[in-house]
């Protein structure tokens, strides 16, 4: 499951900029969404100079994936304590992985 609708149509560094953008503006608070923000900037000028479009196409779908596991963490409700353990728990192993 994608964090916001339109995550399939993600193929060039803008289209992705501003889809993670507005991800951060579903991010419960101010604070939140700043910090995230200020994450995707940083990002983008790490790799701003990044020409292999193989590269580029890893980049995008990784950070569509991250974006999906923040929204899922952030926002699941309290009760949802297990899974959310499951996704930390999946979301090492993916680290692990890569």
């Amino acid at each position: 499951m994608a964090p916001l609708p339109g995550a399939e149509l993600v193929q060039r560094p803008l289209q992705l900029y501003r889809y993670l953008l507005r991800c951060c503006r579903q991010l419960p608070t101010k604070s939140i969404q700043e910090h995230y923000k200020h994450a995707v900037r940083q990002s983008f000028q790490v790799h701003s100079d990044e020409d292999n479009p193989e590269r580029i196409q890893q980049i995008i779908k990784r950070a569509i994936e991250d974006a999906d596991w923040i929204m899922n963490k952030v926002l699941l409700p309290p009760e949802n304590h297990l899974l959310q353990t499951r996704l930390l728990e999946e979301k090492a192993l993916y680290k692990k992985q890569s």
